[in-house]
Order: structure tokens, then sequence, then C-alpha cells
């Protein structure tokens, strides 16, 4: 079996020393993904174009069509037989044996190319495959110039080809024929769709995490992270890198005009991902921001966002509306991920700013312990994608209570804001108010030989927080869970 490639038109159209080089990855990338395959596997190709060939007895054919369209810079995909030269006949039994069932119903035309020294002429080839697909198959007829299916086979010498289905790959650029960037992650629809994006368009990714919620939440995202790489980006090496993030949130809290939150989180993201970035060699940085989805991804608000660096910020979904970015994650096999992702939700004003201004931000974050942020990319931590499940820890099974024991504390870990617009009240029980923020901190100073049961609204925050702390050896932490 042998597979035509073509690359993408933007390939094309480039000059010849970018076309070549481009060309070259192409070639390369496709030949570190299909000789873990099987070494069999011979990449070839030219200018244009890259041939696959293999062993028909093997069963590689659908594995190697698996991973050739999900290979970044590909347009077209053509299947292609090829088979030793023995008459006309034998060349219009192999046109039937691949083409009689796809012709039901359907017109088509025969196309023949010769290359060498034969005794027969194109048209007598044609004629005679056409009128043996006539007799064997329930065609609709013959229709030369615009055939709903075209037979195309080229004979070479003492062999011939005979093209199959076509296929449409991914298209855009080679993966690595293009600069490195760093894609912020949270797991969400938007995030690793605008990384699929990137890649697509040759753009080599590390991934950056910053964690806000705990273990449960950073499982999964390295689950979508090692997904989108094994799926289109596995020809190059990459970093996933974790910074713990949560002393940061608290400093915000703690020093930063409430209304600021969003931008000023957004802002320390950048500064880090930034400082990140030159480490790791990556000129650019990937967000997931749409214009006006949330308060902090307004226009006004973007523009304060991005004076916190001087690297190019990239946003693919800049212009996407929701419904677009969840058919793409469908597409892609993200969907599932972020659909079941845990949401934190932690970072949230009552009255955000729309329209924050810059020095009003920047005077909120004189105010700020410059050394919380410095502490949290220093702690950061960096594995290469491909062992990346090899050193995922499993979150802790956290039991959930409907109806707590009159002895257990219920801790309510919501923001204050949270607390006093809807507290939580029961009759039995002690409820302390400790936000999420600061839960780490105070969860060593209370007594151990009582029961903790964590709470907030929609139960992911608590998950995550409980599942964190009984990792790190608090068995005494469950999570309150009342029914609905």
């Amino acid at each position: 079996m042998k597979l035509l490639i073509r690359p993408a038109p933007e390939v094309a159209i480039k000059s010849k020393p970018v076309r070549r080089q481009q060309m070259r990855h192409l070639r390369q990338n496709i030949r570190k993904l299909l000789v873990r395959l099987d070494n069999a596997i011979v990449v070839d190709g030219t200018w244009d174009r890259v041939t696959v060939e293999f062993p028909d007895d093997r069963g590689l054919s659908g594995l190697v069509l698996d991973a050739v369209l999900r290979i970044p810079g590909i347009s077209t995909i053509q299947e292609i037989g090829v088979f030793p030269f023995v008459d006309l006949d034998d060349i219009a039994d192999k046109a039937v044996e691949a083409f009689a069932e796809r012709l039901k119903g359907q017109t088509f035309g025969v196309r023949v190319r010769r290359h060498g020294d034969h005794k027969f002429r194109s048209s007598e080839l044609e004629r005679i495959v056409g009128s043996a697909l006539m007799q064997a198959s329930e065609a609709a007829g013959v229709n030369l110039k615009s055939p709903d299916v075209e037979v195309r086979i080229e004979v070479q010498d003492d062999h011939f080809h005979i093209a199959h289905r076509k296929h449409r790959g991914l298209g855009g650029y080679p993966l690595g024929s293009v600069e490195t960037v760093m894609t912020l992650i949270s797991g969400g629809y938007d995030s690793s769709v605008a990384a699929y994006l990137m890649m697509r368009r040759g753009l080599r990714s590390h991934f950056l995490f910053f964690n806000l919620g705990g273990t449960a939440h950073e499982v999964g995202v390295r689950q979508v992270v090692h997904y989108l790489w094994e799926q289109y980006g596995a020809s190059h090496s990459a970093k996933f890198i974790s910074v713990p993030f949560d002393g940061v949130i608290a400093e915000i809290m703690r020093s930063v005009n409430h209304r600021h939150w969003g931008v000023v989180l957004k802002r320390q993201m950048l500064k880090a991902a930034a400082e990140i970035a030159k480490k790791n060699n990556a000129i650019g940085l990937v967000t997931g921001d749409a214009v006006a989805q949330v308060s902090s991804q307004t226009l006004s608000n973007l523009n304060v966002v991005d004076r916190a660096s001087d690297e190019v910020v990239l946003r693919p979904l800049v212009s996407m509306d929701k419904e677009t970015i969840i058919n793409i994650a469908r597409e892609i096999g993200t969907e599932s991920f972020a659909r079941n992702m845990p949401e934190y939700c932690g970072v949230i004003s009552q009255k955000p700013a729309t329209r924050a201004k810059l020095h009003k931000v920047e005077a909120d974050e004189e105010e700020m312990d410059t050394a919380v942020l410095a502490s949290a990319v220093e702690a950061r931590e960096e594995t290469a994608i491909s062992r990346l499940l090899d050193t995922t820890t499993t979150p802790e099974d956290v039991e959930l209570v409907q109806t707590p024991g009159v002895e257990d504390v219920i801790i309510d870990v919501r923001h204050p804001f949270e607390g006093e617009q809807s507290p939580l009240k029961l009759t039995n029980n002690e409820v302390m108010q400790i936000p999420f923020y600061e839960l780490n901190q105070q969860i060593a100073e209370l007594p151990s030989d009582r029961q903790y049961l964590l709470y907030c609204d929609r139960g992911a925050m608590s998950r995550m927080h409980a599942g964190h702390l009984k990792a790190e050896g608090h068995a005494n932490v469950k999570v309150y869970a009342p029914a609905s």
C-alpha cells in the first residue's frame, strides 16, 4: 500500500528555500510517528509531495492512515494501490475490485497516465477499465467532464497504481516549522482548542498550567494535555509546566481592589508565563481568550492585561463564539475532557471592572508582595509530556457526606462575598468560614481529633481541596454535599 500526501496549499506557494524547509519538516514529522508503528514503513518525497509505502500483509493500513490524518501541514492523503503490471485485463480487474461497490448510483470517469514504453495508449486502457466497471457495478453512467467519482490509474514501466480514497488532512503548517510558544492551559474548552489551533499552525508548544485548585484539577489538565500532544504534536518533545498559584490568589485577594481581581490575576499569569517562556526558548504566549466572553476579556481589559508582558500574546479564539469553540473541541476530541473538568471559580468579583485603567491596576499591584509571585515561579514543576501520565498522582477518593454527624465541623470554603450573599446555616453543627485560599495554612492549626466537611455551592471546589488535603495526609477531611 502507498499513500500520496500533498502539503497544505500555503506550503506550496512559499519560496523555494522555505518550501524545501517545510517539506523537510513534514517528512521528518511523518517518519518520526510512523516508525513507531513499523520499521518497514518507508517515507520519501519531493518538493511538492510525500510518499508513504508499507507492506499490505501487516495490518498497517488503518493505523498509518489514522496517524497521518492527525499530522499538521497535510492537505490531502490519497490511498494508492501498487501492483505489478501483467496485462490490461488485470488492471481492469483490480479497478473493479477497488471501485465497484463505491460506484452505485454514481457517475464516474477513468483517468489514465503512462510513464515508460508500452504497446497501448492511455485512451485504450480507459475504455477497457470503463467497460469493466459498467458491467460489474451499478454505476449511473460515465461522465468524463465532471464525474462523481474519478478512477485514477497510473502505469509506470513494470507496475501500476490505482488511486483509492482521498482524505482531507489537518491543513496548516508542519509542526516545528514555525517558532515555539508557551500555551496557558486550564483544561477547559477554550484553552484546549487554542492549543490545537496553534499546533495546527506549525507552532511547537509547551503547556503552562497555573494550579489554582489542587490535585484533582491538575490531574484533569494533565490528561487533556497528554491527549492533545499525543494526537497532534507527538512528533516533537514538549513540556508540561505546573505553577502553584494559590498563594498568588491569596495575595491578590488580600491586597487588590476586588473589582480588579480578574484582570490582576491574568496579569500575574502573564508575568510568570513570560519569565518561564524565556527559560524555555518560547517567544510567544497563547491564551484561550475570546473577546467579551467574560469581564476580563473586554478589549479594554485585554489591553491592560497585555501590558504586563513584552511577549507577543496570541489569541486564536479571539473572534469565536462559544458554540464554535465547543464544536471544534468535539471534533478534535477534547470536549469530553472539558465537560468533566472541575470548574474553578474562586476569583469572582461582585462588580468586576470591564474598563480597567492601567494606572489604577498597576497601583493595586504595587500593594502586592512581589516575592509571592517569584516564589510560585520558582516552585514550578516541569515534566516531559511523554512521561506526563506516568507521573500523575491520582486524586484521593473523597467521601461525600449528605447528613453530617453532630460533632462534624463544616468548613465553608467559599469566598466571603458568596458566604454573605447566601450564608450556610445549620442547626446542630459548627460552621467555620475559611476561604479556599487560606485553607492550606489554617487546616494545620485545627484540632486533629475532629472531622471536617468542606462546603461550597457547586461542590467542585470543595472536592478539589478535600482531595488535595487528603493526599497530604489529612484523613479527617471529607466533603459536605447536602441533597438538593
